[in-house]
């Protein structure tokens, strides 16, 4: 129900002849400081084509400089390797603030976006999805298998986001 296999079954069916591989690399609770330093051994060495950094939601109570440290040298490893990078804003938790910019979300969330704008990857901005949502009357819980991760339906938003970065038109019949 994760995004990840949403995206593979998603690529699937638009690429139903090409080998598709969605590697999920990550380690639950890990923030951007451990993955940085697994980087090397974990990630590179798949020699991805693509690579989505996701940490926001675990990197809150580190400090900002350091998180931004791990973020940025993930993006200019992969860079220096050819490997296309999209980085995701963090899912909502039900406990932030969500639109308060102070909250530590908030203050994760802008940063991953100045990130993506300085070294010129891909940006899924999830939060602002979710904010959007719940401007639009939606009730966040609804989206949610718990305080802070997301159910299927939350997986589905997230994936209907990434799949444009990945797919072209159809071709014509």
């Amino acid at each position: 129900n994760a995004y990840p296999h949403l995206l593979h079954v998603g690529l699937k069916e638009r690429f139903p002849y090409a080998v598709v591989n969605v590697v999920v690399t990550a380690i639950g609770g890990e923030n951007s400081i451990q993955g940085a330093k697994r980087f090397d051994a974990d990630v590179l060495p798949l020699k991805p084509d693509v690579v989505t950094i996701d940490y926001g939601l675990n990197d809150r109570g580190i400090p900002m400089e350091a998180t931004k440290k791990a973020w940025t040298e993930m993006v200019r490893k992969c860079q220096h390797k050819g490997i296309k990078v999209l980085l995701l804003t963090p899912s909502p938790d039900q406990s932030a603030k969500i639109f308060d910019e102070h909250d530590p979300l908030s203050l994760q969330t802008a940063q991953i976006r100045q990130i993506a704008n300085d070294t010129g990857v891909g940006l899924v901005d999830v939060y602002h999805r979710f904010q959007d949502l719940v401007r639009g009357g939606a009730e966040l819980p609804a989206y949610m298998s718990q305080v802070n991760h997301p159910n299927r339906k939350g997986h589905e938003e997230i994936t209907a986001m990434l799949l444009p970065w990945f797919l072209t038109p159809k071709p014509p019949k």
